[in-house]
């Protein structure tokens, strides 16, 4: 960014809060030490409720590093992929810090993946072993022998809940608090007992006792391997869709994450992050990018308990913010609908929440109005991609807001708009154009896609490198940013990207269906939902109902088209390309006309 760039005076800096300083050291360190120094700083305090159900931090460490040493004994080394497949639940970060402790890296997994798209990511990567729930061991055991899985590792959610049951065995596969056990005495499971703390409402019980081995015996963290880990060596692999349809895997390092740790914490109320007090509702998955950085990595990183929910349900939601207080919920735009549409939300203390923050899609200005309207909490709006750790953009705690916009770029985050057409002339202030993020968040590139890298990431003409993001965006003349429209084809379902040739690859598999085109439309709860337009083989008939049961068998349920549009033909260009905006016109003149 040259000094004449419009860009380069960084207006936006003199609407950041007090507290926020425009540029930081950050500190090089791993990942690990994330949870290390809470761990010494505060071991007593709870990190985690989950079902009723709490762990410490010096809980998490202690676990952490005895399931690191167990898989160290199994043959995990420095650079291996190892893949996470579970709901939100204190295994997913014991199996975070323990990974990462080994210099190996996260592969980030939904656990609702079909059988085809867990082989895709497995495959990918090549994840040498995998951790899941026991009620998904047949599914992975059915892509196993298609992949490099050595070994998998099962849990189950009961194990860490105020149940405390006993851990699962199922033939042939490694049992998680087996593991994380390996290096002490090992009875008879039975026999075997943890201690967790179980919460009530009135606040934490005597303690129960939980079939499970992962506290016996645990192996002093002198004794695991000595691993260096260094700030460009790669933490996770963070799928996100491709124009081609294959997942790409966004290469995350330890320095990519822990600077925008850095960044997310130096944006918070000083006040709030020193008060050793704070209280993350957590119910975006770990396994998305947003919640493992801004809620699991900053959680940690200053001492905030952690309400983990394994899944949305609005009832017990509700029932988290009224009996346990929780001062920060960041989430999707659709939770909040769901919240301010719950006839019973007003009985349960919304009001009581210090910030709720919006993310992982855009956030309609009337539902961003109506929520504080109803609340009288302020609900504010951010921007990230898997590619940038994921923040790049914020809104102001107590500074100016602009609603409708992402807010201001993180500190030592730089930001310019080019021409979509070959992305190397900048525009100026207010015009729109292809946005364009530099800073330490910044992945190192795709996974084994070094073209797909170079079309990302490109250097400027001194040497900077800017990661390219397919949104069109508008900047103001304060810095204040504008998604003018999304990257061209890509869907948002419930803050989840869905790309089009994903979904059409697998129409395309129907016997018989000719042409396929898959576009997003608006809908009031997701924010977009899947539509499909085919036109059948010469002869071939087909339903609406049949295909979308057909996409069922292959796709995750919010990927699946919740309607089916058949034609006679689609619009096409005069190079045969189908015109998916006449296709999106279209559907927006019929709603118009309804």
């Amino acid at each position: 960014m040259s000094t004449q760039s419009p860009y380069a005076a960084r207006h936006w800096l003199r609407h950041y809060d007090y507290w926020v300083r425009p540029h930081m050291t950050y500190p090089g360190r791993p990942l690990g030490d994330i949870l290390a120094l809470t761990a010494v700083h505060r071991p007593d305090e709870p990190a985690t409720h989950f079902l009723g159900a709490e762990l410490t931090f010096l809980d998490l460490k202690r676990r952490s590093d005895a399931l690191a040493a167990a898989l160290a004994g199994l043959g995990i080394v420095k650079g291996d992929r190892v893949g996470i497949m579970l709901p939100n639940c204190p295994q997913y970060i014991i199996a975070a810090f323990a990974i990462l402790g080994l210099g190996a890296v996260v592969v980030n997994i939904n656990p609702s993946y079909t059988a085809r798209e867990v082989l895709v990511v497995t495959g990918d990567s090549g994840v040498r072993m995998l951790i899941t729930l026991d009620a998904l061991a047949p599914l992975v055991q059915g892509v196993r022998s298609e992949t490099a899985i050595e070994q998998v590792i099962v849990t189950s959610l009961a194990e860490y809940s105020s149940a405390a049951a006993a851990p699962p065995r199922v033939d042939g596969l490694l049992t998680f608090a087996d593991l994380a056990n390996r290096s002490g005495p090992t009875p008879d499971a039975a026999e075997t007992t943890a201690e967790l703390k179980v919460s009530t409402t009135s606040g934490v019980a005597p303690k129960a006792r939980a079939a499970s081995g992962v506290v016996q015996g645990f192996r002093p963290a002198h004794m695991l391997p000595r691993v260096r880990i260094d700030p460009d060596d790669l933490a996770v692999l963070q799928y996100t869709g491709g124009t081609t349809g294959t997942p790409k895997g966004a290469m995350l390092t330890h320095g990519n994450i822990f600077a925008n740790v850095v960044q997310t914490v130096a944006w918070t109320n000083p006040t709030y992050v020193l008060s050793g007090k704070e209280r993350y509702l957590v119910v975006i998955p770990y396994f998305h990018i947003y919640a493992f950085s801004v809620c699991m990595m900053v959680g940690i990183s200053i001492g905030a308990l952690q309400i983990i929910h394994p899944k949305y349900d609005p009832e017990q939601v509700l029932i988290s913010i009224r009996d346990l207080r929780p001062t920060y919920f960041p989430a999707v735009p659709t939770v909040f609908v769901s919240l301010i549409n719950h006839p019973g939300a007003a009985e349960y203390g919304l009001e009581h929440v210090r910030h709720y923050n919006s993310g992982g899609a855009p956030c309609p200005v009337e539902v961003l109005h109506e929520f504080e309207r109803r609340i009288g909490r302020p609900l504010t709006e951010g921007y990230g991609l898997s590619e940038t750790s994921p923040v790049t953009h914020s809104t102001p705690e107590l500074a100016v807001r602009r609603p409708g916009t992402i807010g201001l770029p993180f500190p030592d985050t730089d930001m310019k708009v080019v021409d979509v057409e070959t992305g190397t002339r900048e525009l100026p202030l207010g015009e729109a154009g292809e946005l364009c993020i530099s800073g330490p968040q910044v992945m190192k590139g795709y996974w084994n896609k070094p073209d797909e890298t170079a079309a990302a990431l490109r250097a400027d003409a001194t040497g900077r490198v800017w990661f390219h993001t397919g949104d069109v965006a508008s900047v103001d003349a304060e810095g204040f940013t504008s998604i003018v429209q999304r990257k061209k084809d890509m869907i948002i379902v419930d803050g989840f990207n869905v790309y089009p040739s994903e979904v059409e690859a697998v129409l395309y598999t129907h016997p018989a269906i000719r042409l396929a085109a898959v576009i997003g439309i608006p809908d009031p709860y997701h924010g977009e939902i899947v539509k499909a337009c085919v036109a059948f083989k010469a002869g071939a008939t087909g339903t609406p109902d049949e295909i979308i049961d057909f996409c069922r068998t292959s796709l995750t349920d919010y990927k699946v088209p919740r309607s089916v549009e058949v034609r006679d033909t689609l619009p096409m260009s005069a190079v045969g390309k189908i015109l998916y905006r006449v296709l999106r016109d279209e559907h927006a003149a019929l709603l118009q006309k309804s």
